[in-house]
């Protein structure tokens, strides 16, 4: 569908591009946001896919409760999986029979993980694919690990054509699997990078939707902080420009040029895939959804 055409559901009039783009979205939580999940509830749609985020091995039981409540909520629990957090084969199908058995859980987000070395015998999202037991609990709907503007970490151990090659693995997985999979990104800054790397995929083969990490809103200190925890690369340089004039550091920079060029993208180059944007309540809830109702409307 042509975004232009869409139309609201309360209205006869066409959806302007942000809107559109914005009217269909991911959330990213973390274990420890599962107090705030009535909150998101009275706010997402029914069925809103949220991610519930695992930063460290420890984090399990924690996911575990989260997603437990976003499917009593009424929305859509999508667990991270992270291959280097996995001890063993037998630790992933106890983690797994859990999420659908306790949570009904047909989503994951499989990816690498933030941990230098491997905590047991996984180093790589794809090897945990391979094992066959997301198929195996029912997990149908599989996203992998994106990175517009690299990944520094592993360029630097196996080279940058790695990543690459890694997504045209999962890819071919997933077709192979009958998995329905895409690519959700890293959060970043700025929609150029997201179109530069999105052709390189496309000319590469790989043909996944896109789905690219948008921070909410936040002040520029704690969009530097996370910046810098998460390894966000060249569009950081923005921020962390303007954070470098004392009086703005507290200032709230909002997402809207990311939005309205990956919107543009959406609308004009509809072949790159960027499809939905993955939202990072990095300046909390409460202002995200004003920020949502402000760049809806």
């Amino acid at each position: 569908m042509n975004m232009m055409s869409a139309v609201n559901e309360n209205q006869a009039t066409p959806l302007h591009p942000v809107a559109n783009f914005l009217s269909d979205f991911s959330l990213e939580i973390t274990p420890k946001h599962v107090d705030k999940i009535d909150l998101l509830a009275g706010y997402l749609k029914p069925g809103t896919p949220v991610y519930v985020a695992m930063l460290d091995a420890g984090d399990q039981p924690g996911i575990l409760q989260a997603v437990r409540a976003l499917r009593t909520a009424g929305l859509e629990p999508v667990p991270h999986v992270p291959a280097r957090f996995v001890l063993t084969a037998d630790v992933l199908n106890e983690w797994l029979a859990a999420y659908a058995g306790e949570a009904d859980v047909k989503r994951a987000l499989v990816l690498g993980g933030g941990a230098a070395t491997p905590n047991g015998a996984f180093d790589a999202a794809v090897q945990l694919m391979q094992t066959g037991l997301f198929g195996k609990h029912g997990i149908h709907k599989l996203g992998m690990a994106g990175h517009p503007e690299g990944n520094l970490d592993i360029e630097k151990k196996v080279g940058k054509q790695a990543l690459l090659q890694a997504l045209h693995d999962k890819q071919k997985f997933a077709q192979d699997e009958g998995i329905e999979a895409h690519i959700a990104t890293q959060f970043l800054f700025e929609a150029g990078p997201v179109e530069s790397w999105a052709k390189t995929l496309r000319a590469e083969g790989i043909t996944l939707p896109i789905h690219v990490g948008v921070p909410g809103p936040a002040t520029l200190k704690t969009l530097v902080k996370y910046a810098a925890v998460c390894g966000v690369g060249a569009s950081a340089k923005f921020i962390r420009k303007q954070a470098l004039n004392i009086t703005k550091l507290m200032s709230v920079n909002k997402p809207d040029g990311l939005v309205a060029g990956l919107a543009d993208l959406k609308v004009n180059q509809p072949e790159l895939g960027v499809t939905r944007a993955h939202l990072y309540p990095f300046g909390g809830f409460d202002r995200l959804f004003e920020w949502l109702d402000e760049a809806r409307s």
